[in-house]
């Protein structure tokens, strides 16, 4: 891919989330990393109506680049939300968290082991609670 081209998904993608709610379906996106520097990992989920469950979820990762500008990564983001049909794309222009997954990688009520950094950190603020 050229550089041009992974230009045109990121811009595409930026230009989506700036408009707004355009109606369902609405594609949540989600970056999630180690720490707030990098993003390992990038979850798309599609909304289908108000007050349902995202479904399909789609997850994406990067163990050597960040999921933010690693020009595959949002390619295939972009070709999910368009191919799910999704009118609306909602996303933080942050990463909130970290990549693992609680009850799945590490125990249900337990902060991540490989993520110190998120220990006792609000994920939408990135400040320190507690």
């Amino acid at each position: 891919m050229t550089l041009k081209e992974a230009q045109w998904y990121r811009d595409r993608l930026a230009k989506k989330a700036r408009r707004g709610f355009c109606g369902y379906p609405v594609a949540t996106v989600a970056f999630y990393g180690p720490d707030d520097r990098r993003a390992t990992k990038v979850s798309v989920g599609i909304v289908a109506h108000d007050g349902a469950d995202a479904d399909p979820v789609e997850r994406w990762f990067c163990e050597t680049s960040d999921a933010r500008t690693d020009p595959a990564t949002i390619e295939a983001v972009v070709r999910f939300i368009e191919e799910q049909g999704a009118r609306s794309v909602a996303t933080v222009d942050r990463i909130i968290g970290c990549p693992h997954e609680e009850g799945i990688d590490y125990p249900e009520g337990e902060a991540c082991p490989l993520c110190p950094f998120w220990r006792n950190r609000d994920r939408w603020s990135g400040e320190i609670i507690g």
